[in-house]
This record gives C-alpha cells, sequence and structure tokens, in this order.
C-alpha cells in the first residue's frame, strides 16, 4: 500500500493539515479496498495548530518508509526548520520518495534546497516574499499547483485539493480519483485555466441555480456535433444573451465552453476505458472531425489523445499506467488558474 506522511510542525495550518489526510484517506480502489496509508508525523509528541493542537502518532523517522510526503503550511513558514527536518526530507528525495507541500508550505520546501532550479507556487498573497527569499526557485503565483515529477507544489486552501486529486489520478486513473473527488465534494476543473487530468461530472451548480436543468440536459447530450448556443437558449427558454449573462453568473464560464469541457471529459474516459481509435471516440463525444477533437483536447488537457491514452489507460486489472511511487519520473505539469482563492 502506497503510504502517505503528513508532516505537522508547530503552528501547523489546520486545513493544509486535514485536506491530504482526507483526500488520500477517502481514495479507494476499485475492489473496496484503502489506495493509501496515511500517517501524521512530527518532531514533537504535540505541535499546535492555533485552536487546537495536535499528536501526531509517528515521528520523524515515519518518513523514510512513506511513498509520499506532504508538507503543510505553518503560521510562521519562515521560521527555520526544527533540527532533522532538512536532512529527513533530502534523504527521503534521495531515495525518490514524492514531496508535496500546500500553500506556504513550500517555504519550508524551498529551505531543504530540493526546489532550487524548479518551479514552484505558493499562497499568491506570499508568493513574493518566497521569491525574494528563494531566489534560485521560480515562483509562479498564477497556478492552482506545479508538477515537477517528483517535486509538488499547490496554492492555497482549496487548491491543496486539486493537487491531491491529481496525485490520486496519476497514481490510480480516473474512477479512484473521482470518488475521492465525489467524498470531498470538490469542483475539479476551474475556468481560467487547464482542466485537471480527472474525469468527473461537471461541478454542481450552486443549490437552487436556475441552470441546473440545462447543465443537466447538457450533459446528457454532449454528444450530438450539432447543438449550438441557439439550441440551449431554446432549451433553456431565453434567449441567447440572457443565457450567456446567467450561465456566466452561475457557473463563471459560458455555455460553450461548458459543453466542450463535458466532451472532453468524456473523451478522457473513453481513451482511459477503451481501445477505440481516436476518431471513433471523436464521433461518439460530439466533435465534429478527428482534427477539431485533438485541438480542443490539447487546449484543455495539455497534451495529444494519443499521449493522454498512453500515460492513463487502465490496464485489464483496473489500474492506470503511470503510477507516482517512488523513482518514478514523470513530465512536469501545471494547472494554471487566473485567481486562487485563499
Amino acid at each position: 500500500m502506497h503510504t502517505v506522511a503528513v508532516l505537522a510542525l508547530e503552528g501547523v495550518i489546520p486545513f493544509d493539515l486535514s485536506a491530504p489526510i482526507d483526500a488520500f484517506g477517502w481514495a479507494r480502489l476499485p475492489d473496496g479496498r484503502e489506495a493509501y496509508r496515511v500517517r501524521v508525523c512530527s518532531v514533537a509528541d504535540e505541535v499546535s495548530a492555533g485552536a487546537f493542537r495536535v499528536r501526531a502518532p509517528y515521528g520523524l523517522d515515519a518518513l523514510a518508509d512513506a511513498d509520499t510526503i506532504v508538507l503543510p503550511g505553518t503560521a510562521d513558514p519562515t521560521a527555520p526548520l526544527p533540527q532533522g527536518v532538512a536532512e529527513a526530507l533530502c534523504a527521503a528525495a534521495a531515495n525518490g520518495t514524492r514531496i508535496a507541500s500546500i500553500c506556504v508550505g513550500a517555504f519550508l520546501f524551498a529551505a531543504t534546497g530540493l526546489l532550487d532550479g524548479l518551479r514552484a507556487t505558493t499562497h499568491w498573497i506570499a508568493a513574493q516574499d518566497l521569491a525574494a527569499r528563494y531566489p534560485k526557485v521560480t515562483v509562479d503565483p498564477n497556478v492552482l499547483y506545479v508538477d515537477n515529477g517528483q517535486f509538488l507544489t499547490s496554492a492555497g486552501a482549496a487548491a491543496a485539493m486539486d493537487m491531491c486529486l491529481h496525485m490520486i489520478r496519476t497514481d490510480h486513473g480516473s474512477a479512484v480519483a473521482a470518488q475521492a473527488a465525489r467524498m470531498c465534494v470538490m469542483p475539479l476543473e476551474r475556468e481560467g485555466g487547464q482542466a485537471q487530468f480527472i474525469v468527473r461530472a461537471q461541478p454542481p451548480a450552486p443549490a437552487g441555480a436556475t441552470m441546473e436543468p440545462v447543465l443537466r440536459w447538457l450533459d446528457e447530450h454532449a454528444d450530438r456535433d450539432d447543438l449550438t448556443l441557439a439550441d440551449i437558449a431554446a432549451r433553456a427558454g431565453m434567449s441567447t444573451r440572457t443565457l450567456n449573462r446567467r450561465f456566466r453568473e452561475q457557473t463563471g464560464t459560458t455555455p460553450l465552453q461548458w459543453l466542450h469541457r463535458a466532451r472532453v471529459r468524456q473523451a478522457q474516459h473513453l481513451l482511459e476505458t477503451t481501445t477505440d481509435p481516436v476518431e471513433r471516440i471523436a464521433t461518439r463525444t460530439g466533435f465534429g472531425s478527428p482534427t477539431a477533437f485533438r485541438d480542443r483536447f490539447k487546449r484543455v488537457v495539455g497534451t495529444s489523445p494519443y499521449a493522454y491514452r498512453r500515460a492513463f489507460q487502465v490496464s485489464p486489472e483496473g489500474a492506470a499506467g503511470p503510477k507516482g511511487a517512488r523513482g518514478t519520473a514523470r513530465p512536469a505539469t501545471t494547472a494554471p488558474h487566473k485567481t486562487d482563492n485563499p
């Protein structure tokens, strides 16, 4: 079983601590088994987490046995690392362990020197300080997370869930990640940036949203290649202008962008679970031509349908192709987003 060690240092931010515990803890394999063993580690028997205190059942030595280490942010991320932490992280990194930081946990990560020469992100409000303190790190404040293969960093709050679900998706495929996402009640695609490598239904509209029936109808009819904005407006019983305005108010995007992404998600599922040629998948998901499909898929997902299939097609046993285990290098990816809510 893949072991995830979450390192709780003095002043650990409660959300940063709980996000990976919940995300990885909820992940289940197709046969119902837990996908991860999650351990909370610390250098002390007890640390402050603001309004409460945390007693970690594991010590620093548990990092050596972990397949993934997560570094939550702390109330004072500029404080020196406790004795032994940098050494333990560098030793784990040398052994191929995947290491990820959440929010201002990037300061702790950068203090080890492991991020030197790499792109990284953190909460937008702390990005300038991180760049000033660690000039060897290329800090990008405009992304949800950065995946350099072995080392990952995420922005604040909800971006931590985006990154954790991305790691689950990389380790075990979209079905396992989708179930974890449902348990997290977490939308996996946010307007203004590249879609995540995860397949699931569109993020639900706010409760009572007047667009909800239209969204369901769009998902059910996304495979129709003759759908137009006028068709969607007619279904909603309003003008195209009113439809665009209300759609953006309630979903943050346009009807056609929503439709394109629904089609891409369906295509992701087919690429992972079938051997259908790309041309047939283009037809089945409502794209007018294979060329249009390839272009839209690459714009939304960030890679070609062929490359996506090679990376993520599910084996007969139900396991995805690449694994995020020790020593596995993956291409660096980012999930950009124009705004990241703290």
